[in-house]
């Protein structure tokens, strides 16, 4: 290797181009070699990929090119998540066409991931706005709808009356739409639905099988699923009417103390009919929170209605009030609130002057303790009559057993999933395959006719779904009676398109979704790699649809995800300044700021600016970093070795100019020691160096296949250093060309550069992890301490199994230890084999 320093300007291309010439990384589903799946959740084509895709891809990377080097065959695919409202929102702002927009970011971002050398296999590319994917999306709507998963029925949603447009409850901030600013309207729309209710119970017994995923998002799931088991019970009302509730809490029913309803409720409608006050009440319920987080920390508000509910065990009069805290959504729409156990109620009662019984205390002797707060913690219940004693579980069931016994409610297990809303009324996503006919109804259109592909000739300017609005792209014929029918106009929930793009990864026939028997190949994905945000809709949706499609009988596999990793966020520090009377802040990426030790300047003024919290970079604060910029400076090779360095992947990753130049170097030093490899070193053989050699590949083999980066990371910096201090010999340049092999997976550019250079046969990528001896992963030399009085004087190497006269002897010899013994007599030598000699004087 004549170069003495590494040019990845000119390297990393080249073996870019070497890679897709040969299709290296094309996956071949008929080889017979063990398969290997790893995936990252796919990006949504945005027009840059930023750092943090950098480290979530990098990830992948190294143990999909590990895999390759121990014998698998790879599927590593890459594809676009393309759908969606910020393509619209770009078509209204600039005029261009959404298709258009999405098209072009999706080169630009394609150009900016090869530019990284990811082993991806291209071949397999898909995005989900183009009709060769979406069309299969919508037969497999239609076969879910025909097996009984989808339906279609009225409900209540976020209406933005501005963007005409249904709102997820994500979407509404503070009552208005959050790209409108508009106050949201609660509208009864007819949606479709997808019925993931019926896999409930084996979508949370699933999580019991899935241990190679993290705690934290099983439980997230467990949760989100919220299987709980109570009593249902109906109210007598003063109207004459009975009302339903359901109570996780039945041991809690002595401290009932009113009854709430949701605003949409019937019992609310029929109190509103003549009353415009609680008709007011129910509008501004409308216009308030619409998530249940929301609701949580918004103010309790509450109109008595004037009716009563029938305690059924004490007989007392509860007063029903509609409450804008319960949801029509949860449950039966309506609560028995326990204000003293209940945080929600405790407030409500707390405003309203309604009372706050204790029924559930530390102790019995804690009976009537005042309470500021509700209590929540676990205890014994009180002022309860039949229950006073027990504790919770048992009150529970003691309620229940009667309520039944007496015939006034039946315990219930309840989930606190819902159907899946997929409607959206939108352009930029699949049109959902159905025809309304006045004849006939709502009928499947037939799959012949699919793709239904969207119009290119629409209007953004026009607030609303262009669809609804394009009068020729919607009528068509009835498939069942011939006569006149339109299109349904309502989009697919982007989530759907992400729920099932890993089978299409796998296979990809022109004439069906996918194919089961090569899907059989690859499925589960061995490793899925992603954000910890998609631990719940995204991740539930895809389990419930490959769920749904091994029932349906074309699968076989019941979960997509064998292990999943969530990826930290790269992080950095934020750059502000104070402007104006009001002291707004305004951000500064770190391009325009010149940073020192303690202190940050605005290059443009140099004047200083604040320097903020290490946080989650983001456009709106401007702490971001490029990665085009980074790696046009030092090379894919240095940015990918920086993301897999010093934090634990699972952790969030500071940025560092500091530590990116650090990695740089790395690159660097690696280079100029693989120009020292001779391959016809002579000289005694390095055994020490040879056993440290083998430890590390075979530990950096088992940190990467535990995804722990930074560990294979510090490993490979010591055995450059061991490496680097050895004397020539055969045993050095065989340590320099395992050294080359094991950064491979992570520096492949700069592998691929030397392995050549050094008269290599082949593509590194092609060739096999270095085999490990496994005599050399065995110490057969230990070190001892010798101690003189407890206290150390030297440190000696011995045969591990030494006899213990032998290691007296040794430590006996030393000059360090005689020095200190100075001629006194010796009265005893305490021995611990393979660790210690103490010397007694």
């Amino acid at each position: 290797m004549a170069e003495s320093t590494f040019d990845p300007s000119q390297a990393d291309g080249r073996w870019q181009r070497a890679w897709d010439d040969a299709q290296t990384f094309r996956a071949d589903s008929a080889s017979d070699k063990p398969k290997s799946y790893v995936l990252e959740m796919f990006p949504y084509p945005s027009g840059r990929i930023h750092i943090g895709h950098v480290r979530n891809y990098t990830m992948g990377d190294v143990l999909a090119r590990y895999k390759r080097m121990r014998g698998h065959e790879v599927l590593h695919p890459m594809g676009w998540d393309a759908f969606g409202m910020p393509a619209e929102n770009a078509a209204m702002e600039k005029g261009v066409h959404p298709g258009q927009w999405t098209r072009a970011n999706i080169e630009h971002m394609k150009a900016q991931l090869k530019r990284l050398g990811f082993a991806l296999d291209w071949s397999r590319e898909l995005a989900t706005c183009e009709p060769d994917y979406y069309g299969h999306e919508q037969a497999l709507f239609l076969d879910l709808y025909e097996a009984g998963l989808v339906y279609r029925k009225e409900s209540e949603v976020n209406w933005d009356p501005v963007d005409q447009t249904v709102l997820a409850n994500e979407q509404v901030i503070d009552g208005k739409g959050w790209r409108s600013g508009a106050e949201i309207e609660k509208r009864k729309l007819s949606q479709w639905f997808l019925k993931i209710t019926d896999f409930a119970e084996e979508l949370l017994e699933g999580l019991g099988e899935l241990d190679r995923w993290p705690d934290k998002v099983r439980l997230m799931q467990e949760n989100w699923i919220g299987k709980s088991q109570g009593l249902q019970f109906a109210f007598d009302l003063s109207s004459g009417e009975k009302l339903e509730v359901y109570t996780t809490r039945p041991d809690t029913i002595f401290g009932a103390s009113f009854v709430a309803v949701a605003a949409d409720h019937p019992v609310a409608q029929g109190a509103a009919q003549d009353n415009s006050a609680a008709q007011e009440f129910i509008a501004l319920c409308k216009r308030g929170g619409t998530t249940a987080a929301e609701l949580e920390t918004a103010e309790k508000l509450g109109f008595d209605t004037g009716i009563t509910a029938r305690h059924p065990f004490t007989g007392e009069a509860l007063p029903v009030y509609i409450a804008n805290f319960v949801l029509m959504d949860y449950g039966t729409g309506a609560i028995m609130a326990v204000p003293g156990h209940d945080q929600r109620d405790f407030e409500f009662a707390t405003k309203y002057g309604l009372p706050i019984p204790r029924v559930v205390a530390p102790s019995t002797a804690d009976a009537e303790a005042p309470m500021a707060e509700a209590f929540t913690a676990e205890g014994v219940l009180v002022n309860s009559r039949f229950l006073d004693g027990m504790d919770i579980a048992a009150g529970k069931q003691a309620v229940i057993a009667r309520a039944q016994s007496e015939g006034w409610g039946e315990g219930k297990t309840v989930w606190r999933l819902r159907d899946w809303g997929v409607s959206r009324q939108r352009y930029w996503g699949t049109p959902i395959p159905f025809i309304h006919c006045h004849a006939c109804g709502v009928v499947p259109a037939p799959k012949e006719s699919l793709p239904i592909t969207l119009p290119e000739d629409v209007d953004f300017q026009t607030p609303g779904n262009p669809l609804q609005r394009h009068e020729a792209w919607k009528r068509v014929d009835c498939p069942q009676c011939g006569g006149e029918a339109a299109r349904e106009t309502d989009t697919l929930d982007t989530f759907v398109d992400s729920s099932w793009y890993f089978l299409r990864f796998a296979s990809q026939p022109a004439d069906r979704p996918f194919d089961p028997a090569e899907v059989a190949k690859w499925l589960p994905v061995e490793q899925y790699i992603g954000g910890v945000e998609h631990a719940i809709l995204h991740l539930l949706y895809a389990r419930f649809w490959t769920r749904a499609l091994r029932r349906m009988g074309r699968l076989d596999v019941a979960e997509p995800f064998a292990s999943l990793f969530t990826q930290g966020m790269v992080t950095h520090e934020t750059y502000a300044r104070r402007d104006g009377a009001e002291g707004r802040q305004s951000f500064f990426s770190p391009e325009e700021v010149e940073r020192s030790a303690d202190r940050a300047v605005l290059k443009a003024d140099g004047a200083p600016v604040e320097i903020g919290r290490v946080v989650k970079m983001s456009k709106s604060k401007k702490n971001v970093v490029d990665p085009d910029t980074i790696v046009e400076r030092h090379g894919a090779d240095a940015v990918r070795w920086f993301m897999l360095s010093d934090s634990p992947p699972e952790r969030d990753l500071p940025w560092s100019d500091a530590g990116m130049e650090g990695c740089a170097r790395f690159v660097h030093r690696l280079w100029r020691l693989f120009g020292q490899y001779d391959a016809g070193a002579s000289g005694d053989r390095d055994k020490p160096l040879e056993r440290k050699t083998h430890q590390t590949i075979a530990a950096v083999a088992t940190d990467i296949e535990a995804l722990g980066f930074n560990k294979a990371v510090a490993r490979i910096y010591e055995l450059t250093g061991a490496v680097e201090k050895a004397a020539p010999s055969p045993s050095r340049s065989r340590a320099i060309l395992a050294l080359v092999r094991l950064v491979a997976p992570m520096m492949p550019h700069l592998a691929e550069e030397a392995w050549h250079r050094l008269g290599q046969d082949g593509l590194v990528a092609d060739v096999a992890w270095p085999e490990v001896d496994p005599a050399l992963l065995v110490e057969d030399e230990v070190t001892i301490a010798v101690q003189h009085m407890g206290k150390l004087r030297d440190t000696l190497s011995a045969p591990k199994g030494a006899a213990k006269e032998d290691l007296e002897a040794m430590a006996l010899a030393s000059e360090k230890v005689q020095r200190s013994i100075d001629g006194a007599a010796i009265r005893k030598v305490i021995v611990v084999p393979d660790r210690l000699v103490n010397i007694v004087t």
